[in-house]
């Protein structure tokens, strides 16, 4: 290799980052800075936000989905409340007793903050009840019309008794009545017999005593026949006293109340229904004297009291409900239930409502992943949405699981936005495979991972930090504070033209840098805080990186990084443990020998390959038969192994190194390991850019520093990858000095080249590579092993062979 062909591919220490100084920021502190209250580079997001919020139609609730980390949550929840207070508060609910069907109660509707009032109405309603009853039963009026009902019927009762009395005494016979009984007794000279005085009289006088006492008593139940019609007429007028006593009383009650609810009129039909209740009650239960005030209060608190659903205050403007549990009852309400000597019960007063009830008229903001986990929910949510109505019952009433009587609420119009915040990967799996899903959430609200980096940007990006100090009352950022931060934020957004969405990664070491500054006794957050966190952080997640490092130093896990070898490269992969990913080299190795067994990748062998990996082995075929096997058949035995990996194994970015390795083994050419490679090949020999470049060159950085810095070493990057550089300070500083390189190529010859050190060669107009060139090497060693196989096919041709050319084209069938 030529020092022309590396100092080509080589990048200059610039372009390995996007550097950030103060002199960008035209303050000094965060103080000097105007909050900012919108969303950093989210202009789509907020678009669509605003368009599903205003859309009236049924359907149109949002789904809005991202990273965590990027604010959705937070801004989603900000917008709206902003919006709801702009639009109408909507009505409050009550439920009430259905006096026709206890077990289906009523819903009534009020205006917005008027259900506390009515509450309050019913119970001080309650209150005069207690106080009317059962005093207006005692009134001298009232006690003087039941005394003539009762003076009339006993008047009759007597007048009957009286007939009867006078024709016994002619009998010598006297009557006895008391309050149930009427009971007929012989007398003597003007005295009653007991019973042995009349056994002593004689026979003939004690039969005519029983004819008489018999004709007698049939005469009274003549004369009593219609004692029953006196008593229905008495207790008629006694029911129709106590009704007019009742009215008279309850009128001046229910009269204003009624008078105020006047123009609702499912209130008024209530109160009609309540008071014609309040007739039987009155009178069966309110004049009881056995009960004692308290257990009277409570029995009509239990019948008349309404139940509340939800009440708003006015004009508070559309409620904005998040729930963080939404499991069923969350949700939609559940129906308590009380206990009585073992048995289960309950009543219209033990129904509680739900998130959908305190949302209804405005927002629902719920998190899709807990959301799918709860049983029931997403079905009942579809229905509720799908009907505009809003039902409350138990889910185990459908399995049968509730033995006992329950209840069956009426069901509340419901008007709502559903805002489900979730993951791009659950959004697609709903539209897949659940129907309804895009019928009922037609809004998508997508927010980026990362935003782009514009002079504005950087404005508002120090104003997003203004606000975040303030509001967490963090002490303010020094511009070199900001600019620290923006790096950070570029690094997380890999991309030298881009911040990083992920804001509260960022608040995150914001927070941990103020606490630092708290330590050290300083008024503001400059620099030097914002790196003493992320070394803080480095350190506290970095035992797993610092016991692989101390393996590759100890030889352990085998790794050179100088010398040559042939079929050896040191490629590059990233390790994520938690919230932490670090860059870690690995030794890939290939091998070759005659055969027709192709390239085995002994990670998908094994079932340690995952698809992309093992994708990207299988386009090292096509890439070897397109550019060494024009003239004849790609006949290989290979085997390609990534070494001392013993996990899954996924991603193509191994397949540049793993195609130099195999032309390494191929042509016999020993590759420097004072380098690490990295990148993506397509059956052209297009090296294609991967992801995790930093933590990957950063990895193999570490292990060349402990070891030693020669000036040789470095890595091999896609070109595709230059724009994702931010590497970390130390890596910069190295490579101003010439003690370590970063290089990026464009196709798998410039790699080569620069891992063998020789020029690969390229091929003329006929595709011939120049004698002796590193390509050519491969033809010649791809020749001889394709007629090597040819041979071997020849020595073992089978003779006889009959010709089944035609049976055969008429079987063949080709799929795609």
């Amino acid at each position: 290799m030529s020092q022309h062909t590396a100092a080509r591919l080589r990048l200059a220490p610039e372009a390995l980052t996007r550097p950030f100084n103060s002199s960008q920021f035209n303050f000094s502190t965060t103080d000097e800075l105007e909050p900012f209250l919108g969303i950093l580079g989210q202009e789509r997001a907020v678009e669509a936000l605003q368009f599903g919020v205003a859309m009236p139609r049924h359907g149109y609730n949002l789904y809005v989905m991202g990273e965590p980390g990027t604010g959705r949550f937070s801004f989603v929840r900000r917008y709206l409340r902003a919006e709801a207070k702009r639009q109408a508060t909507p009505l409050d609910w009550v439920y009430v007793s259905n006096f026709a069907e206890s077990r289906e109660p009523l819903a009534l509707s009020l205006p917005a903050g008027c259900a506390s009032g009515f509450i309050a109405d019913i119970a001080q309603l309650i209150d005069n009840l207690l106080t009317t009853f059962p005093a207006v039963f005692e009134h001298p009026s009232y006690q003087q019309k039941k005394s003539a009902i009762d003076r009339t019927f006993n008047q009759r009762y007597d007048k009957a008794l009286d007939v009867i009395e006078k024709l016994a005494l002619e009998r010598n016979i006297a009557l006895y009545r008391d309050s149930a009984n009427v009971a007929f007794t012989p007398m003597q000279q003007g005295k009653a017999l007991d019973e042995t005085e009349f056994a002593q009289l004689p026979e003939a006088e004690r039969e005519r005593f029983h004819q008489d006492i018999a004709v007698l008593e049939e005469r009274l139940n003549e004369e009593l026949s219609s004692l029953p019609q006196w008593k229905r007429e008495s207790s008629n007028q006694l029911r129709q006293l106590n009704e007019e006593t009742v009215t008279q009383a309850l009128h001046p009650l229910l009269e204003p109340i009624t008078e105020k609810y006047a123009a609702n009129e499912g209130v008024v039909t209530y109160l009609r229904a309540m008071q014609t209740d309040l007739l039987r009650t009155s009178i069966e239960r309110l004049a009881d004297e056995s009960r004692t005030e308290v257990q009277t209060r409570t029995l009509l608190e239990d019948m008349y009291s309404p139940c509340l659903v939800v009440g708003h205050q006015p004009q508070g403007g559309a409620p904005v409900v998040f729930e963080p549990h939404p499991t069923y009852d969350n949700l939609f309400g559940r129906i308590e239930y009380s206990t009585d000597q073992g048995a289960l019960y309950t009543s219209y007063r033990q129904l509680r409502s739900g998130a959908l009830h305190r949302a209804n008229g405005g927002f629902l903001v719920l998190e899709v992943e807990k959301l799918l986990t709860e049983p029931f929910v997403w079905e009942a949510l579809k229905r509720a949405l799908r009907s505009s109505r809003l039902k409350m019952e138990s889910p185990l009433n459908e399995l049968g699981r509730i033995a006992t009587v329950t209840l069956t609420p009426a069901m509340i119009p419901l008007h709502l936005k559903v805002i489900l915040i979730g993951s791009r990967e659950l959004y697609y799996s709903l539209q897949d495979l659940d129907p309804d899903f895009q019928e009922m959430f037609r809004v998508l609200v997508d927010f980026d991972e990362d935003i782009p980096l514009s002079d504005d940007g950087l404005e508002q990006f120090s104003q997003l930090l203004k606000t975040r100090t303030s509001e967490e009352q963090m002490a303010p950022l020094t511009s070199a504070a900001v600019a620290r931060l923006a790096t950070y934020s570029a690094r997380l957004a890999e991309h030298q033209g881009r911040l990083s969405a992920r804001i509260g990664d960022l608040f995150q070491l914001l927070s941990e840098a103020d606490f630092i500054r708290q330590l050290a006794q300083e008024q503001v957050t400059d620099a030097p805080h914002i790196e003493r966190a992320l070394l803080a952080k480095a350190t506290r997640t970095g035992r797993v990186s610092a016991r692989i490092l101390d393996d590759m130093l100890a030889g352990i896990i085998l790794i050179d990084t100088e010398g040559a070898a042939i079929g050896k490269c040191n490629g590059l992969t990233v390790l994520e443990v938690g919230d932490s990913a670090f860059g870690v080299p690995a030794r890939i190795s290939a091998t070759v020998y005659p055969g027709s067994s192709g390239i085995v990748d002994i990670e998908r062998e094994v079932s340690l390959g995952q698809p992309i990996h093992s994708k990207g082995v299988m386009i090292l075929t096509g890439y070897l038969g397109s550019r060494y096997a024009q003239a004849f058949p790609l006949a290989i035995s290979a085997s390609i192994a990534l070494e001392q990996s013993y996990g899954y194994v996924d991603g193509d970015s191994a397949s540049l190194g793993e195609v130099c390795t195999l032309i390494s083994a191929l042509s016999r050419a020993p590759l420097k390991q004072c380098f690490a490679i990295t990148g993506s090949i397509n059956q052209f020999g297009e090296v294609q850019a991967v992801g995790g470049v930093n933590e990957k060159i950063e990895g193999f950085f570490r292990l060349c520093e402990a070891r030693g810095l020669t000036g040789d070493q470095g890595v091999i990057i896609p070109f595709a990858n230059v724009t994702n550089l931010m590497l970390d300070e130390r890596v910069l500083e190295a490579v101003r000095q010439n003690r370590f390189h970063v290089y990026a190529v464009r196709h798998v010859d410039e790699a080569l080249s620069l891992l063998a050190g020789t020029e690969v060669g390229e091929p003329d107009e006929q595709g011939h590579f120049p004698e002796g060139c590193l390509n050519a090497r491969v033809v010649a060693r791809l020749q001889e092993i394709a007629e090597l196989d040819l041979e071997d096919e020849g020595r073992h041709e089978p003779q006889d062979v009959p010709d089944l050319s035609a049976k055969a084209s008429a079987a063949v069938r080709v799929r795609i």
